[in-house]
């Protein structure tokens, strides 16, 4: 009966939260896999640099979400999102950076509809340093894809 009262209320229920929290768990799959194999390719150090700060960030919050599910006594999607094969199609280093960076506000937009909605606390703290992390790395990629930014 409490999850009825909560999405009465206005909160998430449990289905659609396990929906949503997989969701984002295969998209920072994605995401982890395109940083990763972009720290690899020929760019300048700040682009390398940046690359691999994402790829940690994404790795953390594949952990995170992977844990959550699994405390909503669920087991974690194992695919990897579509984005990865598209992203990884795209040779040029600042392209395929201006993709991950849309990819990056995907999930953005995808956590501030999803935060009003998840009454624990613990989850919702967990999501909203996800959002400010994503928030960060995306006003870092912009200024590296700044045209006056040097060495692009």
């Amino acid at each position: 009966m409490a999850e009825g009262d909560d999405i009465y209320m206005g909160y998430i229920g449990r289905d659609e939260l396990l929906n949503e929290l997989n969701a984002l768990l295969e998209a920072e799959r994605a995401g982890a896999k395109v940083a990763l194999a972009s720290s690899l390719i020929s760019a300048p150090p700040a682009y390398t640099e940046l690359m691999l700060v994402v790829r940690d960030d994404e790795a953390r919050w594949c952990a995170m979400l992977a844990e959550q599910i699994r405390k909503l006594e669920a087991t974690p999607s194992r695919r990897t999102g579509a984005f990865r094969e598209k992203a990884l199609a795209v040779s040029e280093p600042y392209d395929r950076l201006a993709l991950l960076n849309r990819g990056q506000a995907w999930v953005i937009r995808k956590l501030e509809k999803l935060l009003p909605r998840v009454r624990d606390e613990h989850l919702h703290r967990a999501l909203k340093e996800m959002l400010e992390s994503h928030q960060d790395n995306v006003r870092k990629a912009a200024g590296l894809l700044d045209p006056e930014h040097p060495g692009h």
